[in-house]
C-alpha cells in the first residue's frame, strides 16, 4: 500500500484574489461538501496521517472550515493550510483554538501579485498579530513565504518590494539583523519560535500549452504526495491544479484503487526509471529540481 508524506484536499475552488502567478482555474467553483470531505478522510487515512487544505482557491473562504477541521482530529489527522492571509482576521476564532492544525503557510507574495491589492502594512500586520497570538497559545508552526524572486534576485522593483515587507517582520519580532544578511534560497530562516520565513523564485504552474523537455527525471508525485481537487478527481500531486493527469474519482471508485490504478503505477514505475510518462510532467519546471 502507497503511503504519502502528505495528501492534499481541495476544499474549494475559488479564491478572492486573481494572482498574476496563480492562473484561474476553468473548472466550476466549489465548495466541498461535509459528507464527501468525511468519506475522503476515511478512504485515505490508511495512506498518510497529514494533510494540507489546498490545491487552488482560498481556503479560509470555506464556511465550515472549524467543521472540517474538528473532523480531521476526529480522525487523527494533522493538517496544514495555505493561504494568502486576506481572512486572517475575519477566521482566526474558527481555526486558531483547533488542534488538527498543525501549520500555517503565509504567501505573502500575494499582495503584489494581485493587481487590487491596496494597504500593505495593514495586510501584512493583520497576518503577523495573528502568528504573535498564534504562537503564544498553541504549537502552531508559521511558514511566511515570499516566492517572488526573479532569477538572481536583482531587479530594484522586487528588492524594494519585498524590502518593505521584510522591514515589517523585522521590526514585529525585533530581529537584530537584516533578514537578507541570512537568506539562503529556498531554505527556511527561523525567524522566532515556530515562524520561518522562505523565499524563493516565483512559482510557475506547469501548463500543456508549454515547451516539455527531454523526459527525463524524477519527481515525488505518488511517492510523498497526492491530491484530491474539490469535485473528488484524484491528481498525482498538488501542481496539477486542472486535474489533466486524472486517475479517478474517489466518489466512485476507492482511494486505494486509484492510487495503485494503471495511470498511477504507470507514472511511478515511469519515475522509478528516471522516465517522465505524463506530457504535463514533461511541461512541469517544478519537476526539475529533483531531476538527476
Amino acid at each position: 500500500m502507497k503511503k504519502f508524506k502528505k495528501t492534499y484536499i481541495e476544499i474549494t475552488s475559488v479564491c478572492n484574489l486573481a494572482c498574476t502567478f496563480c492562473p484561474q482555474t476553468k473548472r466550476q467553483s466549489n465548495f466541498i461538501k461535509i459528507d464527501a470531505f468525511t468519506k475522503i478522510l476515511d478512504e485515505i487515512k490508511p495512506h498518510t496521517d497529514y494533510i494540507y487544505f489546498h490545491v487552488k482557491g482560498e481556503p479560509l473562504l470555506h464556511p465550515r472550515i472549524d467543521e472540517l477541521l474538528d473532523l480531521s482530529h476526529e480522525r487523527g489527522f494533522k493538517v496544514n493550510i495555505t493561504t494568502n492571509g486576506t481572512l486572517i482576521t475575519k477566521n482566526k476564532h474558527k481555526i486558531l483554538p483547533k488542534p488538527a492544525l498543525r501549520q500555517m503557510n503565509f504567501s505573502l507574495h500575494s499582495f503584489d501579485g494581485h493587481e487590487g491589492s491596496t494597504n500593505k502594512e495593514a495586510y501584512i500586520m493583520n497576518i503577523l498579530d495573528f502568528v504573535k497570538e498564534a504562537v503564544a497559545t498553541t504549537p502552531l508552526l508559521v511558514s511566511l513565504r515570499l516566492w517572488n524572486l526573479d532569477t538572481d534576485n536583482t531587479t530594484n522593483l522586487e528588492r524594494s518590494r519585498n524590502r518593505e515587507i521584510l522591514e515589517m517582520i523585522e521590526k514585529a519580532f525585533e530581529l537584530d539583523f537584516k533578514i537578507e544578511e541570512k537568506f539562503v534560497r529556498g531554505s527556511g530562516l527561523k525567524i522566532a519560535k515556530q515562524i520561518y520565513l522562505n523565499q524563493d523564485h516565483e512559482f510557475q504552474w506547469p501548463d500543456l500549452k508549454e515547451d516539455e523537455d527531454e523526459g527525463k527525471g524524477f519527481c515525488h508525485a505518488l511517492r510523498n504526495q497526492a491530491a484530491i481537487l474539490v469535485d473528488g478527481t484524484v491528481v498525482p500531486c498538488c501542481l496539477d491544479g486542472e486535474g489533466v493527469i486524472n486517475l479517478g474519482n474517489i466518489n466512485q471508485t476507492p482511494f486505494s484503487e486509484i492510487v495503485e490504478g494503471e495511470r498511477a503505477n504507470n507514472l511511478y514505475n515511469g519515475f522509478s526509471r528516471r522516465e517522465v510518462v505524463e506530457e504535463l510532467c514533461r511541461k512541469c519546471g517544478y519537476r526539475q529540481r529533483f531531476s538527476m
